[in-house]
């Protein structure tokens, strides 16, 4: 592409047709295409306009990743409150996992936050599929806790095997009958 084609510096009003919003999407749309994180430069190249136009609305890089993680863990299923809790939570987790093995780099960004808004989004939905279970905060807590440090641990495992489809959602299956059958216990003893 050549230089003189993109839009040069800050974006010129309302027909320059970039904001914040078609940024992260194109962005979103990046990563999903190349299984990374994209640059600023290949965003900007992708957008055509000056990699300068991206500062604009974003700060810095770091910037730019935390507001697409933002966007896209609000894709996250969101449980019903239902009184299968069971399945609203087997639900969430998958969906979660499926984003962070769709989204290459977003779980090292997630967990690099400055802020928690992604964790929050993440932790309410997990309270809501738990409802039926009446669990106090510190269990709760130490549910919400033990259920993410294993989500992560699936998903870095998932990104490092080998072979595509070596390590599935469905294999989450098991681990994830036996976390709630441990639930389920605690509430009845």
């Amino acid at each position: 592409m050549n230089v003189k084609d993109k839009k040069r510096g800050r974006p010129a009003g309302k027909g320059a047709g970039l904001s914040r919003e078609s940024i992260i999407i194109q962005a979103k749309s990046l990563m999903l295409e190349n299984s990374k994180t994209p640059s600023i430069r290949q965003l900007a190249s992708s957008l055509k306009v000056d990699a300068m136009a991206i500062y604009y609305y974003f700060s810095n890089k770091a910037s730019l990743l935390e507001a697409i993680t933002v966007s896209l863990i609000e894709d996250i299923y969101e449980p019903r409150g239902s009184a299968d809790w069971q399945q609203e939570l087997a639900l969430l987790c998958k969906s979660y996992l499926a984003l962070l093995s769709d989204h290459a780099g977003l779980m090292e960004t997630l967990l690099s936050m400055t802020t928690i808004g992604p964790a929050q989004v993440f932790a309410k939905r997990f309270s809501l599929a738990l409802t039926p279970l009446a669990l106090n905060e510190q269990d709760m807590k130490d549910a919400l806790d033990l259920l993410v440090d294993y989500l992560h641990g699936y998903a870095l495992a998932m990104h490092c095997c080998s072979e595509p489809g070596q390590l599935t959602l469905e294999q989450l299956d098991g681990p994830l009958k036996f976390y709630m059958a441990a639930l389920t216990s605690k509430v009845r003893g």
